[in-house]
């Protein structure tokens, strides 16, 4: 079996490593420290899984997974990253990622994760599968928008008439990281890929 590693932490890629190990003794692995060298190898070399940080270097590992997948190159990928899963499980999975699962987990939840992707699926923890389930639940006649809270939809109407997260920020006497969370959060339910696709739906509807 080989094994791709993408993550610019050394302790962390030794970790992994140790980790396989102990579960696959002959896994060949091949550890990287960046997401440019990852691409690379995702282009030229065959591998059974890739797992990825997404915090690197150059490219990150969630547009590592977004190139790789329009290439279709085949490697199943499987994120593994500190990052709150809330705001980017969904957007890894919907680029193409085979599993996300947080480097909290313990190890046996990332070979548990390893071994599904091995066998053709995908991993999904059981945290976003009740959110998945949630959202499946939410009536399909629900204007989408509808599925916003109060503070969302604010900020949604702010993000559309042109005002940057600092302004919204000030004006709203929040913490920028926060109005960043709301942003993401927007974006995720409303299936948007930027501020620009927001600002047609609230204008289309005349929501501001």
């Amino acid at each position: 079996m080989k094994i791709l590693i993408a993550d610019d932490h050394g302790v962390v890629r030794k970790g992994l490593i140790q980790i396989i190990k102990d579960e696959f003794p002959n896994a060949d692995i091949e550890e990287l420290n960046s997401g440019q060298e990852a691409l690379q190898c995702l282009r030229i070399g065959t591998y059974d899984i890739a797992i990825l940080d997404i915090t690197m270097p150059g490219i990150n590992g969630l547009e590592v997974v977004r190139q790789a997948s329009a290439e279709s190159l085949g490697t199943p990928m499987l994120v593994l990253t500190s990052l709150p899963e809330d705001q980017y499980a969904l957007r890894v999975l919907k680029a193409g990622a085979s599993g996300f699962i947080g480097k909290e987990k313990a190890a046996e939840e990332l070979i548990a994760a390893i071994r599904k992707i091995l066998s053709g699926r995908k991993y999904v923890t059981e945290t976003l599968s009740e959110q998945m389930v949630s959202d499946l639940n939410t009536n399909p006649g629900e204007v989408p928008h509808e599925t916003l809270s109060k503070r969302e939809f604010e900020i949604m109407k702010l993000l559309a008439s042109g005002k940057t997260v600092s302004e919204i920020s000030t004006e709203l006497d929040i913490a920028v990281p926060t109005v960043s969370s709301y942003r993401r959060r927007v974006l995720d339910k409303m299936n948007f890929k930027n501020n620009a696709e927001l600002m047609r739906y609230v204008i289309a509807r005349r929501l501001t």
